[in-house]
């Protein structure tokens, strides 16, 4: 492991003062010193960069890490040197004006698949950024009931909500779960792409390899073709985080209207509390219920059945 981050004037006369003893003989051009601590090469440099190496790094980088932020209020950022190569990788997709499209609800037994498309440009990042989007998988429907108004207000989008009694005609036909999403997901890009919004990249999160994505696109007349497929691609470009904020915040609004509509709580998921739901409302409504609220397909609705 190797960890390389610059430290304040104050630090490194800190460094040179601890490590005067673990000095090794031969010092590195451009180097003030070289040391060894446990498992760990410590080498400051004149300009004030300081490298660890070994199995231990992170441990010595992170000693003098804390007492930077003490003594100066400064966060340093002691990742790995594969860390941040990977990490910008990662970013190779992010700083492009971008259509990028995320789903929710595929695995809900009572709630719908909604499907939205966003268009972002380089100048919306930074509101993003501070609305917390890039981090949109860790927040709470609270957060998302917040942010996601303010940047529907802000940032283009197409959204497609699929009923489950829509699903389930589509699973009578035969369609499986991730061409369902294709078609949804080509449909909402479709429309953006219409717009002629001046996008870079238009970006999918993967859920298919990409020949596979397309076979299932083979009968549809229109067709968005040049996509860019990347995992966790919600982190990767902030079009597809926006997309999946926006969709759900779509989909808490139809969870809303599904429990006004039956005036009983409607959970999230296929789980026991969905199981338990589920059993009510067909001692309330009838079996046929699951047939208009419910993705019939799922193991719940044997298991509901048979109690």
């Amino acid at each position: 492991m190797t960890i390389v981050f610059k430290v304040s004037d104050n630090i490194k006369e800190k460094m040179i003062e601890y490590y005067m003893d673990k000095r090794k003989e031969k010092t590195p051009p451009y180097a003030i010193f070289q040391a060894v601590e446990a498992d760990t090469v410590i080498t400051l440099y004149e300009s004030g960069k300081v490298m660890f190496q070994g199995i231990s790094a992170d441990i010595d980088a992170n000693m003098w890490r804390d007492l930077e932020k003490h003594f100066n209020n400064i966060d340093v950022d002691t990742r790995s040197t594969e860390e941040k190569k990977k990490d910008e990788i990662d970013k190779s997709n992010y700083y492009f004006n971008a259509i990028g499209s995320d789903e929710v609800g595929t695995g809900d037994f009572f709630l719908p698949i909604v499907v939205t498309a966003s268009f972002i440009t380089k100048a919306d990042i930074s509101f993003l950024e501070k609305l917390g989007v890039h981090d949109s998988k860790k927040l709470t429907d609270e957060k998302i009931k917040r942010c996601a108004p303010l940047i529907m207000k802000r940032i283009p989008y197409e959204a497609l909500i699929l009923s489950n009694k829509e699903y389930n005609t589509y699973h009578e036909k035969g369609y499986n779960m991730n061409k369902i999403k294709a078609i949804m997901h080509n449909k909402v890009l479709y429309k953006m792409k219409e717009k002629n919004y001046p996008y870079e990249k238009i970006i999918v999160d993967q859920f298919a390899l990409p020949g596979v994505y397309y076979n299932y696109l083979r009968e549809a007349k229109e067709k968005v073709t040049n996509i860019t497929f990347l995992t966790k691609a919600e982190d990767k470009n902030l079009s597809v985080a926006c997309s999946s904020i926006i969709s759900r915040y779509i989909f808490l609004s139809e969870q809303k209207k599904l429990e006004e509509k039956l005036g009983c709580p409607i959970p999230k998921g296929a789980g026991t509390k969905v199981d338990e739901a589920g059993i009510e409302l067909v001692k309330k409504h009838g079996k046929n219920i699951l047939n208009e609220i419910s993705k019939i397909s799922f193991k719940n609705t044997e298991r509901i059945l048979g109690k």
